[in-house]
């Protein structure tokens, strides 16, 4: 009888969770399933032994033994002492096991006796080998072995012996070390025959804001998460150390300047300084405090020996010159991090002044003289803020932002424009580069404060901006802005504009957000504000667009009139978006596709963050629509990876996501993905929103097979769209999906209906695309009802419409469709030509499906005659189902053979029974037998 050992350590709470490690760890899990060992590595820091413990937890449970050890570095001199936390609880088990001269000298090792590797050097290789090998007999032996470069020599050099030779065995070896680069190799020697080496890397910015948060660092804003990801450079161990030290600093930095640096990294990363000259510090100082220190830079700043000190610096490992160019880098950017924070403030203060003069670019000069002056000084602050205009300018929205509140620090309070003006403009410049989380503590700090109304209505703009789709959190606010806006015109024709959002994405009335837009663009032209205006404009015009009113190709022409302000025109909800929108509406793919193109170039140029994530979004539809799914795929998840990153957009993105994914991609993260959208709409109140995901949650269900499912949340978009007052079908182009999974469940009526009711608003807004998109669904209504040379009709119709107007996508499903009116044919109807079909467009879950029927409808080359004679009477979909019955097949089999559910399988064999006169399957399969033997 074998008896369990499960020596773990001491409970120790709730594991650590890990985050950012999904592929490296089901590689390391897939290996350990499989008997395999893992060898984790990486450097200080990185996470290793927090997968270390995961991946133990998780497979310790499956092992008859789990040995551990774990070493440190202030007792790694001592022999024996891994072989001793790793043997010694079992060492009883297993003596008897071994033979007297390994036992002796393995008891004297473990037992702090004589015995050494010179004397004993062989019998105790082998008593290791054998002592494994031992417990192996009884079980399965997980091995865990945390860092393993602080390993006693004499238990590395045995616990290697024994690894060599483990092959075949049930002893698996999972290890961590630290490296650096490739030199875990030489660890991997020592492994097991079939170990995987597993590399840690640098977190991306979002998992180190999801590390953070974890681990209770919550409420920093973006710009403080994105510092600290660069600091730290993706280092989980450095990045919470950095939040610790900010949680705990009751002062932030100010703008411009790098984080505070803990002792407890100081002295991990600066311990190689004491090697340096003092003048050779004051030179890398400078280079930390230096945008892109170069050389040249050095040189100007008054450092003549910089070649000489920068070189010694790199040979400790300081810097990482690059000897081919100018360019001064610091080997890790917490290197630079720490040597600033190390240094006195007036040091400091004397390396900006060098560099105020020194520093090339106007910008850099400005926030180098900010970081030298102390108090207000009306020069340095109005430098700054010319500064920050040239990087407004130049499309660096972020870095108008820092140097704007550098600008408002040293603005004494009696300027004009005084110091709240300038922070105001900080935080739209913070709202432009999506750092919504600065902005809006931005202006909740100048409210505060702030009597004069145009000050006091700009901040509250911003925090309704801030507010992104979540306006709902926002609700109470306009009451206290329409005050303070009092009766000027232009203060109210901003406060209109936000109303108009409102009505939309609160209350869900496109009619209500037309009228607060249109008195918006009112209001903004009798005061002179074009800007406003404009916005104003565009959002009518696209309202009016969704809404299939037919004054929208007049207010798009008016919001495209001159005179134009440039970041309107390529602003996510400008003129230009209006047009594309009016454009994708109209099936005018290819001038969509280059006017979304073309605003994606511009706002890119001009840094303008929440813009870019909503056209990498529009653009990635674009594809969707034309066919191209893969391309369409891509596009967005970089959108998702852009919005979780500034979390910006994440409801628009993850709905495209969901249709991308299930067109081309994953058909269950496509399922998870919809879910997710809806949830996010739920909880923030947007109504538009909740009827988009839900949309794509339909879609992907249809895909997924779950017809009942698709009719449930697409008739839920039916409702939530009618009491919006939306007409337009080419909108959602959900329409479609709905009358094919009512089909599919056998509501024949109710899918008709849905087709009769969107053609006429298709028909009358010229909406060709989703005329073919309804034809398609009617013809499988046809079919369903037995008027199979109709659908043939309808759908060949279809099809060539689709492919002229470019629906390469739509296309494909409607020759998919025409296949299963004649399953088993060969020639342009076939199974064969809708997957050719599929996979030009990479539309990868439909292209299974097709490939599944194309096997599923092979007939023989003389067929016996079809199962579905003696079926007279049935609808297509019924004689299918009876057909399929009489060769044996089972429900779940029909169901998966004919993509409709289980349940409509059987709604449809009760309709077959009563039409038939027969009780049961059993009925079919005897009138099978009796037609074969006539």
């Amino acid at each position: 009888m074998t008896v369990r050992r499960d020596f773990k350590e001491p409970a120790r709470g709730r594991p650590d969770l890990v985050i950012g490690r999904d592929e490296l760890v089901a590689a390391a899990r897939e290996q350990l399933a499989r008997g395999g060992s893992v060898l984790l590595h990486g450097p200080a820091g990185i996470g290793k032994s927090t997968v270390l413990r995961a991946l133990a937890s998780e497979y310790g449970t499956s092992a008859g033994t789990v040995l551990r050890c774990s070493a440190t570095e202030s007792e790694s001199h001592l022999p024996f002492l891994a072989l001793a936390d790793l043997l010694g609880l079992v060492l009883d088990d297993v003596s008897d096991k071994l033979p007297a001269a390994q036992r002796t000298a393995l008891e004297s090792a473990l037992g702090g006796g004589e015995s050494t590797l010179q004397r004993d050097g062989l019998a105790l290789r082998l008593a290791v080998l054998s002592a494994l090998r031992a417990l192996a007999a009884d079980g399965p032996v997980l091995v865990v072995a945390d860092d393993l470069q602080w390993l006693d020599s004499a238990s590395a050099e045995l616990l290697g012996f024994a690894a060599r030779r483990l092959g075949g065995t049930r002893v698996q070896l999972l290890s961590a070390v630290r490296t650096e680069g490739q030199e875990y190799d030489r660890h991997l020697r020592s492994s097991p025959p079939d170990t995987l080496a597993v590399r840690l890397g640098a977190l991306s910015r979002a998992q180190v804001s999801a590390l953070l948060d974890h681990r209770g660092y919550t409420g920093l804003p973006r710009s403080t998460v994105r510092d600290i990801h660069r600091t730290s450079g993706g280092n989980p161990l450095f990045a919470l150390e950095l939040g610790r030290a900010l949680a705990e600093n009751p002062t932030a930095p100010r703008p411009g300047e790098p984080l505070p640096v803990p002792t407890s990294l100081r002295t991990l990363v600066l311990n190689r300084l004491e090697a340096l000259s003092d003048e050779a510090r004051r030179t890398l100082l400078v280079a930390s405090a230096g945008a892109r220190p170069t050389l040249a830079l050095l040189h100007a700043a008054g450092r003549e020996n910089a070649e000489a000190e920068t070189a010694r610096a790199a040979e400790l490992g300081l810097l990482a010159t690059d000897p081919e160019g100018p360019a001064v880098r610091f080997a890790h950017p917490l290197i630079s991090a720490a040597l600033y924070a190390e240094a006195p403030a007036q040091e400091r203060r004397a390396v900006h002044a060098a560099l105020s003069t020194a520093a090339s670019d106007p910008i850099e000069r400005a926030r180098h003289l900010a970081l030298a002056t102390t108090g207000t000084d009306p020069e340095a602050a109005a430098r700054l803020a010319e500064a920050a205009a040239l990087a407004r300018d130049r499309g660096a929205p972020s870095a108008a932002a820092s140097l704007g509140l550098l600008a408002a620090l040293h603005t004494p309070a009696d300027d004009e424009p005084g110091p709240d003006q300038r922070r105001l403009q900080a935080a739209e410049d913070a709202i432009t580069a999506g750092e919504v989380d600065l902005a809006r503590d931005i202006a909740r700090e100048v409210l505060t404060r702030a009597t004069s109304p145009e000050d006091r209505v700009r901040a509250w703009m911003v925090v309704i901006e801030a507010a992104g789709q979540a306006l709902g959190e926002v609700d109470t606010v306009y009451p206290q802005v329409l005050a303070d806006a009092g009766d000027d015109p232009r203060l109210l024709a901003l406060v209109h504009y936000q109303l108009a959002w409102r009505g939309l994405v609160v209350e869900g009335d496109f009619a209500k957000g037309r009228e607060e837009a249109a008195h918006a663009a009112e209001l903004a032209a009798r005061a002179g504000d074009r800007r406003t205006e404009l916005l104003a404009l565009s959002f009518q015009a696209q309202t009016e667009t969704l809404m299939g009113h037919p004054a929208a190709p007049e207010t798009i022409k008016r919001a495209l009139k001159e005179p134009q302000d440039p970041q309107v025109t390529c602003h996510h909800n400008g003129a230009g978006m209006a047009r594309y929108r009016w454009l994708i509406m109209s099936d005018e793919l290819p001038d969509a596709r280059a006017t979304v193109s073309a605003l994606l170039r511009e706002v890119r140029r001009r840094g303008m963050v929440e813009s870019e994530v909503h056209f990498v979004r529009l653009l990635a539809d674009t594809e969707l629509r034309s066919g191209h799914c893969g391309r369409a795929l891509d596009l967005a998840r970089e959108s998702m990876r852009l919005a979780r990153d500034s979390g910006i957009g994440e409801m628009p993105s993850a709905v495209l996501a969901s249709l991308a994914e299930a067109a081309g991609g994953d058909v269950q993260r496509a399922l998870e993905l919809g879910r997710e959208a809806v949830e996010l709409a739920e909880q923030a109140g947007d109504q538009m929103y909740i009827s988009r995901g839900l949309t794509a949650l339909g879609q992907a269900q249809l895909v997924a097979g779950d017809a009942e499912g698709a009719v449930a949340s697409l008739s839920r978009v039916r409702e939530l769209e009618n009491g919006f007052g939306i007409t337009d079908p080419a909108r959602g182009r959900w329409h479609g999906d709905l009358a094919e999974a009512l089909v599919r469940i056998g509501e024949l009526d109710e899918a008709q209906r849905v087709v009769d009711e969107t053609r006429a608003h298709a028909l009358r807004l010229g909406r060709e695309s989703m005329v073919a998109v309804l034809d398609r669904a009617e013809a499988l209504v046809r079919a369903a009802r037995g008027d199979q040379e109709a659908a043939v009709a309808q759908l060949t119709s279809a099809q060539d419409r689709l492919a002229k107007l470019g629906y390469g996508l739509e296309e494909a499903r409607a020759a998919f469709a025409l296949a299963g009116l004649h399953p088993g044919r060969p020639g342009p109807t076939s199974y064969d030509e809708a997957a050719r079909l599929f996979r030009r467009c990479r539309a990868l879950p439909w292209l299974r499906q097709a490939e599944a029927a194309a096997v599923a409808g092979r007939v023989e080359p003389n067929p016996p005659a079809p199962a579905s004679e003696g079926l007279e009477g049935l609808a297509s979909m019924e004689r299918q189902v009876a057909a399929l019955v009489m060769e044996g097949a089972t429900n779940r089999e029909i169901a998966a053979r004919l993509f409709i559910s289980v349940k409509t399988v059987e709604a449809t064999l009760t309709r077959v029974y009563r039409k038939l006169g027969i009780r049961s399957r059993v009925d079919i399969v005897r009138l099978a037998a009796g037609r074969r033997t006539k």
